[in-house]
């Protein structure tokens, strides 16, 4: 595999890390199976790539498209909160509706970037353009870690505690006076902005805006967070984010890894094939471990 290749697959791992928050957020911390996230993320992809097209400042873009996706992960959780839809049938009717928002916000099935100014050619000095691939993976890295550290800072504040204790125990946090319907209103809201915020940086990575980005997004998250947890098992919120990170880097890497080995065969259309691999060894990794142990001490 070719250097420019690691650290595109570096690239996408970072920013696909934001998407395993989320889903972290909303599958392991709300114990809420979210399948919004397949329109979040091109619905932030949608919101910036449309704002930068327009002339907006691409910062302000991006604030705007995680914006959008914190109003997705509200519709849903007040579908299942105060209209009582049961919660993966609420965020299937936000996914698919979601779709048609999607194509309503570009016009079109995609929006191209390629020659509007994104948040990395702002931040990056036109005399370093030639290591751009370089520069993009350090400036998600610090990005990824700043929210990483605000995620930590906030789930250990009294009301990320609430959130916390509404998905672990819910009778119990109603009984402790915790309004749990806030709570995962307020929950989804961040997970879903996380997502958004990852589908508009991957559409100015990528050079634009497409309707499909968002297809199997759930099941990278999913998989980035199952990889993580078998690489980094931990119970303290710091770790178990920090895993999640590392699962997404891991899971583009190896597939890249993958798609690039001559000698292997797979093609770009393999790629949920090796997904689903990868998932299923992580799965089976705990599993194998338990019985190892278990036959160690007989």
């Amino acid at each position: 595999m070719s250097l420019f290749a690691l650290f595109g697959a570096l690239e996408l791992g970072l920013i696909f890390s934001l998407v395993a928050l989320g889903v972290f957020i909303s599958f392991r911390l709300l114990r809420f199976p979210d399948l919004t996230v397949d329109g979040s993320f091109p619905l932030g992809g949608a919101v910036g790539a449309v704002s930068i097209a327009a002339g907006m400042d691409p910062f302000l873009a991006t604030f705007l498209a995680a914006l959008a996706g914190a109003g997705a992960g509200i519709i849903t959780a007040v579908l299942n909160v105060h209209l009582k839809i049961m919660d993966l049938l609420a965020s299937i009717l936000m996914m698919i509706a979601l779709y048609s928002i999607n194509l309503r916000i570009m016009g079109g099935p995609n929006i191209p970037l390629i020659m509007e100014p994104t948040i990395f050619t702002v931040l990056l000095p036109t005399a370093l353009e030639e290591y751009d691939y370089i520069l993009r993976p350090v400036l998600l890295v610090i990005l990824v870690l700043a929210i990483k550290l605000l995620i930590d800072a906030y789930f250990s504040t009294k009301q990320g505690l609430a959130i916390r204790a509404t998905g672990s125990n819910p009778r119990m946090a109603r009984a402790q006076g915790v309004n749990t319907g806030w709570m995962v209103i307020l929950g989804m809201a961040i997970s879903n902005a996380l997502v958004a915020l990852a589908g508009a940086l991957f559409a100015q990575t990528q050079g634009g805006a497409d309707i499909s980005m968002g297809i199997g997004t759930i099941v990278i998250g999913l998989a980035a967070v199952i990889v993580g947890e078998s690489i980094l098992p931990a119970r303290r919120l710091i770790f178990a984010t920090l895993a999640v990170i590392l699962g997404a880097i891991v899971y583009r890497l190896f597939i890249a890894l993958a798609l690039n080995s001559e000698f292997i065969g797979l093609a770009a259309q393999d790629l949920n094939l090796l997904t689903a691999i990868l998932v299923t060894i992580a799965l089976v990794i705990p599993l194998l471990k338990k019985r190892f142990f278990k036959a160690k001490r007989k």
